[in-house]
């Protein structure tokens, strides 16, 4: 770590991407520069980062078309650290303040480094009672599942939702989120989630393993987040909503169609598909659909930190892993070993 005249950090550890490949190509570098804070960013000292899923498959070559020219790049979402750092214009963080939050899902400098730099509406406060590694598998995840149900669904007391893929992070996250909000949830997820689904206040867990989910499941919904997003369960999930009711899915084509087709073709041609799917899906069965996607929302990230205080809202963490052993840790969640993967 070198830190300049300022006594700001100018350089530090981190993990780098120098090319597409498997675990193996990630690199920790001793002295990678950390770039001068703009007004409203924030330097942090890093605590604990999480893996997600978009992490691995960034590494793997999703997202090429935007990544690539940008190679070598720091993976990396979330983040629990401390503020060490910031902005001319930032307000409401102070240096030596215990914070969370998470990068866009197209940041090029990520978490996986002894400093992080977000934007000050990226962080909020982490939530008191929680360790840094506890805080850091929330962000992403929970901002995710946030943006579509609060965001596009606008859900609200008495609603009935569905969750297809519980038991992973960000439908594990909606569960804990549409419970928060007064709603009655059912999910559908693999057999060794079923108890931890219903502890968090699901009041139907389907195995989809096992059984017939057309059969299992009773009733229409005002809003389903699909987060396995195969065309099975999109045209399942279809039938199950009310009229006026919305779908959401978080496999978006946009990125898979840039990398095919090139940024050019491929974010119009995204658009274009997704407006298809809106008009025959409006048409058909009278129900709203929609690419859910994370973005940052500092009061949706506020309102996550208070229901962590409270005990509303918790992420499995299974293991950590010091930052020398990130190509572990990236090979265990690739094995799906590991539903909450720590770098620490």
């Amino acid at each position: 770590m070198a830190v300049g005249l300022r006594g700001i950090v100018t350089s530090c550890r981190a993990v780098v991407l120098p090319r597409f490949g498997g675990p193996e190509v990630l690199e920790l570098l001793p002295n990678v520069e950390v770039p001068d804070l703009k007004p409203s960013e924030v330097l942090v000292r890093t605590r604990a980062v999480s893996i997600n899923p978009l992490d691995t498959r960034m590494r793997s070559g999703y997202g090429r078309s935007i990544f690539e020219p940008h190679l070598p790049l720091i993976l990396g979402r979330d983040i629990s650290g401390e503020v060490a750092a910031l902005g001319a214009s930032v307000r409401s963080l102070s240096v030596g303040q215990e914070v969370f939050g998470a990068l866009h899902p197209t940041a090029i400098r990520g978490t996986y480094a002894d400093y992080a730099i977000l934007s000050e509406d990226e962080l909020a406060p982490k939530p008191v009672g929680v360790t840094h590694v506890e805080a850091s598998a929330i962000p992403f995840a929970a901002l995710t599942a946030w943006r579509g149900l609060k965001g596009t669904a606008r859900i609200s007391e008495g609603q009935r939702l569905l969750v297809v893929g519980g038991g992973g992070a960000v439908g594990f996250a909606a569960i804990q989120l549409s419970v928060a909000a007064g709603c009655h949830v059912t999910t559908t997820c693999g057999s060794q989630s079923i108890g931890r689904l219903l502890a968090a206040g699901a009041e139907q867990a389907v195995d989809y393993t096992a059984e017939d989910l057309e059969s299992a499941i009773k009733g229409k919904f005002d809003a389903v987040l699909d987060t396995i997003g195969v065309s099975e369960t999109e045209r399942i999930s279809i039938n199950f909503l009310k009229r006026g009711g919305h779908y959401m899915t978080l496999q978006g084509e946009a990125a898979a169609l840039a990398d095919r087709y090139g940024l050019a073709v491929g974010l119009p041609l995204a658009t274009a598909v997704l407006l298809k799917k809106q008009i025959q899906y409006r048409y058909s069965h009278g129900i709203e659909y929609w690419w859910t996607y994370m973005r940052a929302d500092s009061e949706g990230l506020d309102e996550i930190r208070r229901l962590s205080e409270a005990g509303k809202l918790k992420m499995p963490v299974e293991k950590t892993f010091p930052i020398t052993q990130v190509g572990e840790a990236h090979k265990a969640k690739d094995k799906r070993h590991i539903p909450g993967t720590k770098e620490v």
